[in-house]
């Protein structure tokens, strides 16, 4: 039966170094929502009480967590998978499953959260265009600085068997195809980006990316900012803090929205994005190629060391 996951809640990795992990972090937008031990929590500045977490030890990616509509729905997929409910540690508590998916990637399902205060920031400027022009008698002066990140908006693993991580994320989290990929015909697939059926409610045009590379890996996780300004500011600043850059900017073709994609001290791929897709339950699927992927509507193509 499963249950219908309603979003993602946060990103969980090791690495040797925890004070360097949270100047990169602030440096790319997020705030420290502070430290239990050898643990480092950072948040955005939505509700969510963490959206990365970082444990000291060798460099790794650990889990994904995904957020449960209920304890009660917690406790049906508990009951489903045989599994036991935990406490979740860090702030706003909660509760949570772990489950182990086909290529040994550990997935956190959590609920019962307690919201974190939300950060205010500055009123975001109007803006004109040929259009309309709501900005009268009123300069844009924007504050250099790091991008405001709001929440985590989505994962892409590369997993050994598309079709059976398919059918294990599909069966237990109700995820629906956006866009499945394949290459030429309906029996070679490359993967697809899920998204939450919550209904008549709007989710992301992908809550989750499978791509079937024959080899499990973290590809890359993604932070939604303020606004393209936001994002082109944290370009800006993360370039002149000596951060390493990947891809961008530019403007996907599957999803649509604005991306700039950097590196964190040990390498794995952070994104941040801006005006993506959304999409309810009655939207539907799509079929889409290959060349879709990676096309953008405008800015680079990706580079050859992309997911790597």
């Amino acid at each position: 039966m499963g249950i219908k996951i309603q979003d993602i809640a946060y990103v969980r990795f090791s690495a040797p170094d925890l004070d360097q992990m949270e100047a990169f972090l602030a440096d790319f937008g997020m705030v420290s929502a502070g430290r239990a031990g050898n643990v480092l929590y950072m948040r955005g500045l939505d509700g969510d009480p963490f959206l990365h977490v970082t444990h000291q030890g060798e460099p790794a990616f650990l889990a994904a967590g995904f957020e449960a509509a209920s304890v009660e729905d917690l406790e049906t997929l508990a009951r489903e998978e045989n599994a036991t409910i935990a406490r979740l540690d860090g702030p706003g508590g909660g509760s949570l499953v772990r489950l182990t998916d086909p290529n040994g990637f550990q997935i956190e399902v959590v609920a019962g959260r307690k919201p974190a205060a939300r950060i205010e920031v500055p009123v975001r400027a109007l803006v004109n265009d040929a259009y309309a022009t709501p900005r009268l008698n009123a300069l844009t002066r924007l504050r250099k600085g790091p991008s405001h990140v709001k929440r985590i908006g989505h994962c892409v693993l590369n997993v050994k068997n598309f079709r059976e991580s398919e059918a294990w994320y599909k069966s237990r989290f109700g995820l629906i195809t956006s866009d499945e990929i394949n290459l030429g015909s309906p029996e070679k697939v490359l993967g697809a980006f899920l998204r939450c059926d919550r209904g008549s409610i709007p989710s992301d045009h992908h809550t989750l990316f499978l791509l079937g590379t024959g080899k499990p890996g973290f590809n890359h996780a993604a932070f939604e900012v303020a606004d393209f300004d936001d994002l082109m500011l944290g370009h800006d600043w993360l370039k002149q803090n000596g951060r390493r850059h990947e891809w961008g900017v530019g403007r996907h073709l599957l999803g649509s929205q604005v991306f700039d994609y950097w590196r964190d001290p040990w390498g794995h791929t952070l994104e941040h994005w801006t005006d993506g897709d959304l999409l309810n339950a009655a939207w539907g699927s799509r079929v889409s190629s290959i060349q879709e992927v990676t096309a953008t509507q405008w800015g680079p193509m990706p580079p050859s060391t992309m997911g790597s």
